[in-house]
C-alpha cells in the first residue's frame, strides 16, 4: 500500500510539474506569490513548507513539500526508522480547501550509532506531498503541525507550525519547483526506468541463524546497494551481503529476533526498498520458504540464441571494414604478401594460427568482462583503452612492430621474445601474435550488429558472454579462415623479394601512426606531458635496438639506463597520479557537458536534445564527428538555438556515462541518441552515422522551433 501511495504521489506531482514547466519564464518576478513558508529553526534543524506552484490553477490537487535542513551529523527519519527513531508526521487542522494529503518518502540512508541501526536522511531532504483540493480553483490555506525527531548521539523531539497561502490563478511553477522535482525523482518506484527489479524473496537458514534472500535483476552491476525490509513481523533486518550472479545479484539480509518469530516470516508479505546510488526500486513480495538461488533471469529461447550468434558473427565480420581496424590491416596485408609463392600447407597453417590469435584475444576479453561483472564493476566494449597502463603497453608493442618492419631487428633475441618481435613474418607463433594484436586493436571500434550482440551478452551471464565473444572473434577471423581454406589465393601472389623492403617500410609508417594515436589518447587521459615523455622513452628504446645497436656497450648501457630512469621518474608518476580535470566547455559553445538530469526538462520545454557519447580512443566516433556531425545539414541543425547538443566524454572511466549506456542496452561506443517532444524516451542512432539517419531522427522527435528557442536561450 505504501508503494502505491508513493508511486501515486510521485507520478501525479511529476506530471503536474512537467505540464506547467513551460510557463516558468512567462510570470514576471514581481508577480510571483509566496511559495514557501518561513523557516522554523532550531539549533539542529530548519523546516519549512514549499509549493511547486505559485497558484492553485484548475487541477484537483497541488504539489507541496516538507523541506528539512539539518546541521552536520544530525538526521531525521524514514517512514520505518529502524531500531530507533520516529518518522515525521503532519496534522492539517485549520487548513482551508485542503483535502487528503499523501506523503511520499525519498530513498533513505542507513546510519549506525553505538551499534544501533536507523534509516533516514542527513543534510537535506524534501518529502513530496500531493494535497487534494476540496474546491478546485479556489485559494488554498495550509496549516501544517509537524512533529519530528532529530538525532545525533542524542535525540530531540520538536514541533513546528507551518502556514502557506496559495491564491487562485494560473498554476505557474514556483522557485522551489526544481528542488521538489529533484526529491520526487528520489522516491523509489517499480525500477523499470532504472533497469532494476526484485524478482523474488525467500527465507533461508534455521533456528536463530536465518537470513532473508532477495534475487535482484539489474541491467548493470550494482555499485553500493542497500536493502531496507519492512515487515509486520517484529524482527530486525541488518545490512545486506551482496553476491553478484549472472544478470543480477543475490542479497542476503541477516535477521535478528526470537527464532519462533523469525520463522513466521515464511509466507508473509514484506515491503522491500532497494537503493543503489541514484537508482531505487520498491516492491511488495511474499516470502518463500526456501532460499532464492538465482537472479530470476528467464532462459534464452533457441531462436534468440541463433539470431544473437548470427548477429555477433556478422558484426565481427563487418568489424574488418571499420576505421579503427584500418591501422592494423598492414599486418594482415604483410601476412598475405609474404605468403606469396609458399607451399599451400605453410600458407594454411599460418592463417589458421592468425585466426587462433584472434579467437584467443576475444576469449581473454570475455574472461575480463565476466570478472568485472562478478566484481560488480562497470564493463563495456573497448574500456581497456580507458586504462593508461594498457595504452603504454600497446604503444610499446606497436613501436616494436614498427622497428621490426623497418628492418632494425637483426639481432638475436631469446625464445619467445624473438617470435614476438618478428611476429609479422616468422613462424606460427608470430602469426598467432599478429592475429591477437589485430583483435585487441579492433576493440575501440563499434560496427553495425556489434552493439546488439555485445548488449545482449553483457546484460546476461558468463555463458552468453563467452558464446557471443567467440562468435565475434570468428567473424573477425573469417577472412583469415577463408585464405586458410583456399590457400591458393596467397600462393599465387609474387614471391617475396627486394621489393618487400619498401613495402615493409611503408607498413612501418602505419604502425607508427597507430602508436601516435595511442599516445594522443594517453595525452587526453593523463595530460600531454605523460604522452610526450613516453614518446621520448619509446624512441630511445627503439633506437637502442636499431641504429644505436652499433655503439659500444658502455654507450648503449648508459642510454638504456637513462631511458629507464626517465620512464621511472617522468612517466610512472604521471600514470599513477589522478587524471587532470577535463577542460570546461566555454559558455555559449555549441556542445554542452552531458547532464542527464536536464534532458527531461529540456524536452518538456519543447527542445530537442542530441547526446553524443564519445571517447578519444574511439576511432568510429571521430569518423562520425568529421563526416556527419561537422558537415552539411546535420551541422546546421546542431547549431540551431532550439537544439541542445550534449557531449559525454568516456575517454576516462565515468560511472554516470556507463550507467547511461547500460540503461539503453549499450555497452560500447559510439552511441548517439536524440530526444524531443515527439520521443521523450529518445531515438537511438546506428553506430555508423549518416546524414539521412540523423535528420530522420530529428524529424521524428520534433521540437519547439527557432522562435521559441530564441525566447528561452540555448542554455535551457
Amino acid at each position: 500500500m505504501r508503494s502505491l501511495i508513493a508511486k501515486a504521489v510521485a507520478g501525479a506531482t511529476a506530471t503536474l510539474l512537467v505540464a506547467i514547466a513551460a510557463l516558468t519564464l512567462l510570470v514576471p518576478d514581481g508577480a510571483r506569490a509566496e511559495t514557501a513558508s518561513p523557516w522554523q529553526r532550531t539549533e539542529q534543524t530548519a523546516v519549512r513548507l514549499v509549493s511547486a506552484v505559485a497558484a492553485v490553477g484548475d487541477s484537483q490537487s497541488v504539489g507541496l513539500g516538507l523541506h528539512f535542513r539539518m546541521q552536520p551529523g544530525w538526521k531525521v527519519y524514514w517512514r520505518s526508522p529502524g531500531s530507533g527513531g520516529l518518522p515525521p508526521s503532519i496534522e492539517w487542522q485549520g487548513s482551508d480547501n485542503a483535502g487528503e494529503a499523501r506523503l511520499a518518502w525519498p530513498a533513505p540512508k542507513r546510519f549506525e550509532v553505538l551499534g544501533i541501526e536507523s534509516f533516514g536522511y542527513s543534510d537535506e531532504v524534501v518529502f513530496p506531498i500531493q494535497l487534494a483540493l476540496e474546491r478546485p480553483g479556489d485559494p488554498l490555506r495550509v496549516k501544517a503541525a509537524v512533529d519530528y525527531l532529530t538525532c545525533r548521539e542524542i535525540c530531540i523531539p520538536y514541533q513546528a507550525t507551518l502556514q502557506l497561502d496559495l491564491p487562485a490563478g494560473t498554476a505557474s511553477p514556483s522557485a522551489e519547483a526544481g528542488l521538489l522535482a529533484d526529491f520526487i525523482a528520489r522516491v523509489p518506484d517499480d525500477g523499470v526506468a532504472d533497469g532494476l527489479a526484485i524478482d523474488a524473496v525467500g527465507l533461508a537458514g534455521a533456528g536463530d541463524q536465518r537470513v532473508l534472500v532477495a534475487a535482484v535483476r539489474t541491467d548493470q552491476p550494482l555499485a553500493k546497494p542497500d536493502l531496507f525490509v519492512e515487515s509486520a513481523i517484529p524482527v530486525d533486518f541488518g545490512a545486506p551481503r551482496v553476491t553478484a550472479v549472472p544478470g543480477g545479484a543475490r542479497l542476503e539480509v541477516p535477521i535478528s529476533g526470537d527464532p519462533a518469530t523469525m520463522a513466521r516470516l515464511a509466507d508473509s508479505d514484506v515491503t522491500l526498498t532497494l537503493v543503489d546510488g541514484d537508482r531505487a526500486v520498491e516492491a511488495q513480495r511474499r516470502v518463500g520458504v526456501a532460499s532464492v538461488a538465482g537472479s530470476g533471469l528467464p532462459p534464452v529461447p533457441a531462436a534468440v540464441w541463433l539470431s544473437m550468434l548470427a548477429t555477433a558473427l556478422l558484426g565481427g565480420l563487418i568489424l574488418n571494414l571499420m576505421p579503427c581496424v584500418l591501422p592494423v590491416l598492414s599486418l594482415k596485408l604483410l601476412g598475405v604478401v609474404e605468403a606469396g609463392g609458399r607451399e599451400r600447407a605453410e600458407v594454411r597453417w599460418g592463417f589458421v594460427a592468425a585466426s587462433a590469435g584472434i579467437l584467443f584475444s576475444f576469449l581473454l576479453l570475455a574472461a575480463g568482462a565476466v570478472a568485472l561483472k562478478t566484481a560488480g564493476l562497470a564493463v563495456g566494449w573497448g574500456i581497456q583503452f580507458q586504462e593508461p597502463w594498457f595504452l603504454v603497453a600497446m604503444a610499446a608493442v606497436l613501436a616494436l612492430f614498427a622497428a621490426n618492419l623497418w628492418g632494425w631487428f637483426e639481432i638475436p633475441l631469446p625464445g619467445l621474445a624473438q617470435s614476438a618481435a618478428n611476429a609479422p613474418h616468422r613462424g606460427p607463433l608470430g602469426h598467432f601474435l599478429t592475429g591477437a594484436l589485430a583483435a585487441v586493436l579492433a576493440t575501440p571500434c563499434s560496427a553495425p550488429f556489434l552493439g546488439t550482440a555485445i548488449g545482449f551478452a553483457l546484460a546476461r551471464g558468463p555463458v552468453e558472454i563467452f558464446a557471443i565473444f567467440t562468435a565475434l572473434g570468428l567473424g573477425l577471423a573469417l577472412p583469415y579462415l577463408a585464405v586458410a581454406a583456399v590457400p591458393g589465393i596467397a600462393a599465387r601472389l609474387p614471391r617475396p623479394g627486394l621489393w618487400m623492403v619498401k613495402v615493409r617500410r611503408i607498413l612501418a609508417v602505419a604502425m607508427v601512426a597507430t602508436c601516435a594515436w595511442l599516445l594522443s589518447v594517453l595525452a587526453a587521459q593523463q595530460g600531454i606531458g605523460a604522452a610526450v615523455v613516453l614518446a621520448i622513452v619509446l624512441a630511445l628504446g627503439v633506437l637502442l635496438i636499431g641504429p644505436l645497436a652499433r655503439l659500444p656497450v658502455a654507450w648503449r648501457t648508459s642510454v638504456a639506463a637513462a631511458t629507464v630512469v626517465l620512464f621511472a621518474v617522468a612517466v610512472v608518476p604521471r600514470l599513477t597520479a589522478p587524471p587532470p580535470a577535463p577542460a570546461a566547455i566555454e559558455a555559449g559553445a555549441q556542445w554542452q557537458p552531458f547532464d542527464r538530469g536536464r534532458i527531461s526538462a529540456l524536452v518538456a520545454d519543447g527542445r530537442t536534445v542530441f547526446v553524443d557519447v564519445t571517447a578519444d580512443w574511439c576511432i568510429t566516433c571521430q569518423v562520425n564527428k568529421k563526416l556527419v556531425m561537422a558537415r552539411g545539414e546535420v551541422a546546421l541543425r546542431l547549431a540551431r538555438p532550439d537544439l541542445v547538443a550534449m557531449r559525454a566524454d568516456w575517454t576516462r572511466p565515468d560511472p554516470e556515462i556507463a550507467r547511461f549506456l547500460a540503461d539503453h542496452g549499450r555497452y560500447g561506443i559510439p552511441f548517439n541518441i536524440v530526444y524531443g517532444p515527439g520521443a521523450p524516451q529518445g531515438v537511438a542512432l546506428p553506430e555508423l552515422l549518416t546524414e539521412g539517419a540523423v535528420m530522420a531522427a530529428f524529424a521524428r522527435v520534433g521540437g519547439g522551433g527557432p522562435a521559441r528557442a530564441a525566447a528561452v536561450g540555448n542554455g535551457g
